[in-house]
């Protein structure tokens, strides 16, 4: 519009991969726990939790992702709240 091109946009570009869980239980704690703080995330997974309720070979992997922008506030908060799966980590 007006001569000006429109710059394309990944659908999640601006999104941050901020850890992985195995199951839908597990993932709305953790989606829970980031709004009470006032982030969002989403889901990211490969199977639809509902129709398929297993986990093998990563199909039950669920991605937890937020804004890069609260990237670095939702990791610390996680690492606050649960602080044995920081020390697996390392």
């Amino acid at each position: 519009m007006d001569g000006e091109k429109r710059e394309k946009k990944e659908p999640n570009s601006d999104l941050e991969e901020l850890c992985k869980v195995w199951g839908l239980a597990e993932a709305e704690v953790v989606k829970s726990l980031l709004a009470s703080y006032g982030i969002y995330s989403l889901f990211r997974g490969r199977v639809v939790q509902s129709v398929h309720a297993f986990s093998t070979d990563g199909l039950g992997e669920i991605k937890i992702l937020v804004s890069k922008k609260d990237y670095e506030a939702a990791k610390k908060i996680l690492a606050d709240r649960f602080p044995l799966e920081k020390a697996e980590e390392e």
